[in-house]
């Protein structure tokens, strides 16, 4: 076996099951009252807050290279391809026989190893911090403070419930980017301060994206779907 899956396993896990994080849910979601587009990077009044939810609700489609990096400091690679509302995709790198797919409805792990699928609803996952468009972030999202005035950091936490645990988003303000400020990375952390890190590199905005890049090959057999 890979050295490599065994964690992989686990900190995916963590970031798609609700249990550990699910108040990450809220991050996602434009304001109340929901943007209609792309919000003006210097709307008068805007937070920081406003300024972040509106850069994600202006992202229509999205690519990216990812990092995984689990606590143990552990670290996989892949492609991520975001398309709103609700789709996404990692892919990992050659030799980590795991998928993940969101096709606006569910999430779903797909390890070719074992042959074992597994499905959570967005809304119950931490990343629908990025695809679910009901929630709003103004409800648990704080601002951070950051010793560089190009970063901006929104930690979301729902403090009734612990053991959800927390997960932070991290934007660098980028005039070209959708909304002036591009995600690159997010830090969940379960309910018992166990980390897993994503960092993002060569975003690319706008392309064409087909609804078949959000399915898969079912690797279990007919008998068993």
């Amino acid at each position: 076996m890979n050295s490599l899956i065994v964690p992989v396993r686990a900190a995916l896990g963590r970031i798609l099951s609700g249990a550990a994080v699910s108040a990450a849910l809220c991050l996602s979601a434009p304001l109340v009252g929901a943007l209609a587009g792309p919000a003006p990077a210097a709307a008068q009044g805007a937070t920081d807050l406003d300024l972040a939810v509106g850069a994600l609700r202006a992202i229509t489609t999205l690519q990216a290279d990812f990092q995984q990096t689990d606590r143990n400091g552990q670290r996989v690679a892949g492609k991520l391809t975001l398309k709103r509302p609700g789709k996404i995709r990692f892919q990992y790198q050659p030799g980590v026989p795991l998928l993940i797919v969101g096709d606006g409805k569910a999430l779903t792990l797909v390890d070719y190893e074992v042959k074992q699928v597994q499905r959570w609803p967005i809304r119950n996952s931490p990343l629908g911090a990025l695809l679910d468009p009901t929630r709003d972030v103004k409800r648990f999202g704080t601002l951070q403070p950051s010793s560089d005035p190009a970063i901006v950091s929104i930690e979301v936490r729902d403090r009734g419930h612990p053991e959800y645990g927390v997960i932070t988003l991290i934007f660098q303000r980028k005039a070209d980017a959708p909304g002036g400020l591009e995600l690159v990375s997010w830090v969940s952390l379960d309910s018992q301060n166990r980390r897993t890190t994503i960092r993002l590199a060569n975003q690319r905005y706008g392309m064409a994206v087909d609804d078949n890049a959000f399915r898969f090959n079912d690797p279990r057999p007919a008998t068993r779907r």
